[in-house]
């Protein structure tokens, strides 16, 4: 059985471990050289330097963005008979987050245009049950704060933003994650700024949050072996630290990098016959993912694999209906993430694609729309 040459991967992890081969080889051996991998001085600096750079007052490093999502959670008090309002269309790690906290994900349905949670659909779902709000800037493109941050005060709750697909990105020219006072980031591999394995961080400008986010981090500790709270085991360790700083240096040129493939995606395929990302005038993306719309999907995802290039789907299935959630939604409660769920196709975009790909993928694209009639 023959197959396909891949002409343009979906992603190239390789590339960017080439391209920084040097500076990891160096930061690799400074830490195996200290002998310190837990809670030390790498991840201490890399927390400033993300908080620097986010405009935040802290970053507190954890395992992974899920922890990131759920300790925020657990911080203001979220637990059994809570809700938390979010998206239904997006990582169903976030809410299976507020499910480990024992409160309920209640799903709000989409803006056509940005696939991020509508504030009108929010304020609907929104009970006497609700503790909280959590967004997600979805494909790395804002949500709408403000509306969203008026209704969170008007029922005096927490607006927390899941910010896990969004380093960089900004909102009204400031930074996402850090414009409510608490947001999650993941540094899973392939999010703009990824580690080399799992990664997350709390965004946090308040300093005795921070300071019970580190303990809560640590197993609940003040001390060594003094257990104040019963707190959980998520820590960043010594090595994602010093790797993730080497990328925090690159993000500005990374996230450049990703909005002018964007650009040129944008400009190749204009009157291709597939829905395009519309970047709304309040937002500055920085394109985690490129999400066309057709549809005929399969079909073209089909076609498109034929021609070699790589695409997935983020995401096939709305959170409202995954078995993990039985109690979320049937089938027809959140039209417009049904219809998004059906029709969203990813394309390749990284910081190492050439533009000879990228107009490599959006021929393709032409083609296989042309294809399909």
């Amino acid at each position: 059985m023959s197959t396909v040459p891949v002409a343009v991967p979906f992603g190239d992890m390789k590339a960017r471990v080439a391209a920084l081969r040097v500076e990891i080889d160096a930061a690799v051996a400074r830490v195996l050289d200290s002998g310190w991998f837990i809670l030390g001085p790498e991840g201490e600096a890399f927390e400033r330097e993300l908080a620097a750079a986010l405009g935040a007052a802290d970053a507190v490093g954890v395992a992974n963005g899920t922890d990131a999502i759920e300790l925020a959670l657990h911080d203001l008090g979220v637990g059994r008979g809570d809700e938390v309002v979010t998206s239904p269309l997006t990582a169903a790690f976030t809410a299976l987050a507020i499910a480990r906290t024992g409160a309920r994900p209640v799903f709000a349905d989409l803006d056509p245009r940005t696939l991020n949670v509508a504030p009108e659909a929010v304020a609907r779902v929104v009970t006497k049950h609700t503790k909280a709000l959590l967004p997600v800037h979805l494909y790395g493109h804002p949500f709408d704060l403000d509306p969203l941050r008026a209704i969170a005060d008007a029922h005096g709750i927490t607006l927390v933003e899941d910010a896990c697909q969004a380093v960089g990105a900004r909102y009204k020219g400031r930074s996402v994650g850090s414009i409510t006072g608490l947001g999650a980031l993941s540094f899973y591999p392939t999010k703009n700024l990824g580690a080399f394995g799992d990664g997350g961080a709390i965004l946090v400008n308040d300093p005795a949050r921070a300071a019970r986010l580190r303990r809560q981090r640590n197993g609940g500790q003040s001390d060594r072996y003094r257990h104040e709270v019963p707190g959980v085991n998520s820590r960043l360790d010594e090595m994602q630290a010093a790797l993730l700083r080497i990328g925090l240096a690159h993000l500005p040129e990374w996230t450049a990098r990703r909005r002018q493939i964007a650009a040129l995606y944008l400009r190749e395929l204009a009157g291709a016959g597939v829905g395009l990302p519309q970047e709304q005038p309040y937002a500055e993306a920085v394109y985690h993912l490129f999400v066309i719309r057709h549809p005929r999907r399969d079909a073209l995802m089909a076609a498109l694999k034929e021609r070699g290039i790589g695409t997935l789907i983020h995401y096939p299935i709305p959170l409202h209906l995954q078995p993990a959630f039985p109690e979320s939604g049937r089938p027809g409660d959140f039209p417009e993430a049904e219809r998004a769920a059906g029709e969203i196709l990813s394309l390749p975009i990284y910081p190492e694609m050439t533009d000879a790909q990228v107009r490599t993928v959006a021929s393709a694209v032409r083609e296989s729309v042309a294809s399909l009639g």
